[in-house]
């Protein structure tokens, strides 16, 4: 049976066969004894995306009480469930998320702890996430951005909307009806300025 550690873009952590290209966690949110989730869903701000295969380094998955390892279909779904880059195994694509960040908030010289508090505000809505209002049309939404419609979770790519699932992005449909922005705002002002998230080849595939 999979391990409960796939999170969705809507930051819910789920048991599927899928693991997807990214790595990354929440803290240590398991108990390894069973390698099952504990009932809170993170245990520190830091939110962070990583990369599946760093220096040859393997780890066994939820096996120790380490920081719990998740899976995301692409670097777009974590980011709206309200991850960023990792400065340790992620270090040139987290200093290039921090600038456009910069660009995108209009700060300078922001530590990624003060990253995390604004994500942290954004991503969590009395402990369940948070879905932000457009303020922009679709189209205009920079690639990598997410949003929800219903029950479903669409990735923007050249302004079209591709629906999301664990196995990778479906035909682009123009028929949503009052979505919703997934990404953090802070997030997606970093988009806009030009970070550029991996999205899963099923994407340009479509």
């Amino acid at each position: 049976m999979p391990l409960q550690n796939r999170v969705t873009p809507t930051g819910d952590i789920v048991a599927t066969p899928h693991r997807g290209i990214f790595t990354g966690n929440r803290g240590i949110i398991h108990d390894p004894a069973t390698r099952t989730l504990l009932s809170r869903r993170w245990s520190s701000p830091a939110w962070l995306v990583c990369l599946c295969e760093f220096r040859g380094k393997r780890r066994e998955v939820m096996a120790r009480r380490s920081w719990t390892e998740l899976f995301f279909l692409d670097e777009a779904t974590a980011l709206a469930a309200g991850h960023r880059p990792c400065f340790y195994c992620r270090r040139d694509d987290a200093e290039r998320f921090r600038a456009a960040w910069e660009t995108g908030n209009d700060v300078r010289d922001i530590r990624a702890s003060e990253i995390d508090k604004v994500l942290h505000r954004e991503r969590l809505d009395r402990g369940r996430k948070r879905l932000h209002p457009l303020s922009i049309p679709i189209d205009q939404l920079p690639d990598g951005a997410m949003v929800q419609a219903g029950e479903e979770s669409f990735a923007i790519l050249r302004g079209r909307a591709l629906p999301w699932s664990f196995a990778g992005y479906g035909v682009a449909r123009d028929d949503l009806a009052a979505p919703l922005l997934l990404t953090p705002p802070s997030t997606l002002r970093a988009l806009r300025a030009g970070y550029r998230p991996v999205l899963h080849p099923s994407a340009k595939a479509t």
